[in-house]
């Protein structure tokens, strides 16, 4: 490649991911990223190199993009690479024109999300939280038969780097004694990934596993921030509200499904076996190792391979009742937890529901979030030589509002 990139970029020619930038006077246009830089691909457009409609890539989000189809945006994305690949290529001659340093442009939330999903996956995440409440059956009867998820907000997932304000509401540690009106004092973190939604259907239309990746256009790290104490005293008896909706952080950038090929992976073993519209065929999870760190110290490391329920079953039961799914929908796995305790994705399991505090640095510990602090998640797959990743997911804790 004529470009050179650090080998340990998560933006390599494998990778070729697509977002949102905007920079100087320029309104948010269509990009991709390779190493320290980003691709302007409307740029390319109006110098005749990408045979894309008008009003397509100089649009704030990508789902016109993504309309195309993956017939066309995979072909945008092997264009990419080949011109990367090629020292006489065209988008070489256009250098100056097309690229832009990472740190000169403005990345903007990637897609306009319609609707939100987030599942329960996790079996070793499902178990540990269930052990908190229920410590002689954690798993809950229908666990291993479906997959669990619940309808979120769409309007407060915000792009990393958005500061996050701390959400206020109704406490109580004991059920027998009126609630308190306070902000969050558990605020917490859910290590996820989510991906996007390419493809319309119908209302009435079921999508078999068989056909689910048709369905996904791409992934991105997610954190779902939660308030421990909120969810405790509002989640029964229809789950989760103010506890979850206030916010949730995406990455910036969309890496395509077909980008994750080379590292997929077998599903773990599901007992009892998933009713047929629930069963697969082949490798269906993803090696996507992750890492978080609080205040620059690394507290966790996990990996989404390890998820109970992949995303062709995830698809399959969100649609079986013939709920129809739109382009620019996002779903979440859900926390994902390793089965050591230095690989849960939330504090609320890193600390035993804040009995045993996280050491930072010396004489710094933590519980849950205090304001101030920095959540950073990130994201990559490596095999072969060939790394895949996604950036990170960041975001600062900011103090309620009054």
């Amino acid at each position: 490649m004529w470009l050179e990139i650090d080998k340990n970029s998560d933006f390599s020619k494998h990778n070729i991911p697509f977002g949102i930038i905007s920079f100087g006077k320029q309104k948010p246009r269509v990009a991709t990223r390779i190493g320290d830089y980003v691709i302007d691909l409307e740029a390319l457009r109006k110098f005749g190199l990408l045979k894309i409609p008008r009003n397509i890539l100089n649009q704030p989000y990508l789902n016109s993009f993504i309309g195309l189809g993956k017939k066309k945006t995979n072909q945008v994305r092997k264009q990419l690479q080949e011109w990367l690949s090629d020292e006489n290529s065209a988008l070489k001659k256009h250098f100056n024109h097309v690229f832009h340093k990472i740190e000169d442009v403005k990345v903007h939330l990637p897609v306009r999300i319609g609707d939100y999903t987030d599942f329960y996956s996790s079996i070793e995440h499902a178990t540990n939280v269930g052990k908190m409440f229920r410590p002689d059956n954690p798993l809950l009867p229908n666990w291993k038969h479906i997959p669990i998820a619940y309808h979120g907000r769409s309007s407060s997932i915000v792009v990393s780097g958005t500061n996050i304000i701390r959400p206020k509401g109704q406490l109580n540690a004991n059920e027998n004694e009126n609630p308190i009106f306070s902000p969050t004092k558990r605020l917490d973190i859910e290590v996820e990934m989510a991906w996007i939604i390419g493809k319309n259907t119908e209302l009435g239309e079921n999508i078999c596993t068989e056909k689910a990746e048709d369905y996904v256009f791409g992934f991105v790290l997610f954190n779902d921030w939660s308030a421990r104490d909120i969810q405790r005293w509002e989640y029964q008896p229809l789950g989760p509200f103010l506890s979850k909706n206030f916010a949730s952080s995406i990455s910036a950038w969309v890496v395509p499904i077909e980008a994750l090929e080379p590292f997929r992976v077998e599903t773990p073993i599901q007992n009892p076996t998933p009713l047929p519209y629930l069963q697969i065929d082949g490798k269906k999870n993803f090696d996507i190792k992750l890492e978080v760190e609080l205040n620059n110290s690394l507290i966790s490391k996990t990996n989404y391979k390890s998820i109970y329920w992949n995303i062709n079953q995830q698809i399959a039961h969100h649609t079986i009742n013939g709920c129809n799914l739109r382009i620019g929908d996002l779903m979440a796995s859900g926390t994902i937890s390793g089965s050591e305790s230095n690989s849960y994705g939330s504090l609320l399991e890193l600390t035993e529901g804040g009995k045993n505090p996280i050491k930072l640095t010396e004489g710094i510990e933590r519980k849950f979030l205090q304001d101030g602090d920095t959540i950073s998640i990130k994201g990559f797959s490596e095999k072969d030589g060939i790394r895949v990743g996604f950036g990170e997911v960041i975001g600062t804790i900011f103090p309620a509002k009054e």
